[in-house]
């Protein structure tokens, strides 16, 4: 088990390695256009086929070449994306990275957000957040990061109670699952 996570940490390392370059030259040329919206928009999109199940068989057959794979995923796109995201595909599918889309995007938000000063965070609660604990988590993480935070939330009732807060590198786990674990250790040391 120790062996499938430290290879899980590997793969991703080896991931980000190979994306890296990618999404540094893409943000380099969203910000050379003023804007860094239109690709944030491109490449949700682009990294959202890749994820789809569907896409994926499709990608995986050996028949299927580098360049009519970069064609699928173009016509799955259809005309939400410009010709320098087509161009993107074509370069990904000739080089074989087209699965490294979703790494990609990943590392053009972490890119733009340092750009901009924010930080996304993302909140997993037992329950739904009121508009108060919203802004009391926001300003929290604003205080404790020194940037601007962007609060994405969604619901896990299998936490029981309580919450997870990640922030980039930063992780709080206050869920009452967490804690249940923290208390049968403490028992059992």
């Amino acid at each position: 088990m120790a062996e499938d996570s430290s290879q899980a940490v590997e793969n991703t390392e080896g991931s980000e390695s190979i994306a890296r370059p990618y999404a540094r030259a893409i943000f380099e040329l969203a910000r050379q256009e003023g804007g860094y919206s239109n690709w944030n928009e491109q490449l949700a999109l682009m990294a959202a086929v890749m994820r789809n199940e569907t896409v994926r068989v499709l990608l995986d057959n050996p028949r299927m070449t580098r360049s009519d794979a970069g064609a699928m995923v173009v016509r799955v796109c259809g005309e939400d994306i410009d010709q320098q995201a087509i161009n993107l595909i074509n370069v990904l599918a000739e080089n074989d990275r087209l699965a490294q889309l979703p790494m990609i995007e990943a590392l053009y938000n972490r890119f733009r957000a340092e750009a901009e000063g924010t930080v996304e965070a993302e909140v997993v609660s037992s329950a739904p957040l009121t508009d108060e604990q919203t802004a009391a988590v926001t300003n929290a993480l604003k205080q404790r990061l020194g940037r601007d935070v962007k609060l994405n939330c969604s619901v896990n009732e299998d936490l029981v109670g309580g919450a997870i807060i990640r922030a980039g590198d930063l992780v709080i786990n206050g869920s009452a699952v967490e804690r249940l674990r923290q208390l049968a250790s403490a028992l059992v040391h």
